[in-house]
């Protein structure tokens, strides 16, 4: 089990974060304190990912708000807490929460770049505080292997170089986090 914190740069806010990977999948656990828009919040989060970096399960809770639960096949076929299908996100592979850095690990992983590739994909994006499921385009390139990647919101028009650690874990995220010092 490995433990990172992030700081927000653009204000207040700060993530703890328990991140466990072995053969058979990966585990992470999350709090989040921040505030987005001049709303403050506090955010827990659980996702289980398959050995291939694929979302097969995300709980997410806004303390004294909102509930979201998804269940992936991994194929970008979803369910919500229900067994409901979630049609208008099917094909998105991958989830985006905007409230941290840790969910960009998830395509960078999954996707297994070659220095110099880029590669577009649709993503199912969940906004903070409320928690509301769309898709949106996103693209991701490798700048440096294992170091490196280049991500774009292609649904707003925004690009970010971040810099990774050896577990494809964001270090820097320019304008958005940065990663604390480790803990003693």
């Amino acid at each position: 089990m490995r433990e990172v914190r992030w700081a927000s740069v653009e204000g207040e806010g700060i993530e703890h974060l328990a991140f466990d990977a072995h053969e058979d999948g990966v585990l992470v656990e999350s709090a989040v304190v921040g505030q987005r828009y001049g709303k403050a919040y506090g955010l827990y989060y659980r996702l289980r990912c398959d050995p291939r970096w694929r979302v097969t399960y995300a709980w997410l809770k806004i303390v004294g708000g909102a509930e979201l639960e998804l269940h992936g096949d991994g194929e970008g076929r979803w369910r919500d807490g229900h067994g409901l299908m979630l049609s208008t996100i099917e094909g998105c592979i991958d989830i985006d929460i905007a409230a941290t850095p840790f969910t960009n690990t998830l395509p960078i992983r999954r996707l297994q770049l070659a220095e110099g590739e880029r590669e577009p994909i649709p993503v199912a994006y969940i906004s903070t505080p409320e928690l509301q499921v769309t898709r949106v385009e996103q693209a991701y390139s490798c700048v440096e292997l294992n170091r490196e990647y280049r991500y774009e919101g292609i649904f707003r028009q925004f690009t970010a170089n971040m810099r990774v650690d050896e577990d494809g874990l964001v270090i820097d995220y320019p304008t958005l986090f940065t990663r604390l010092p480790r803990l003693r």
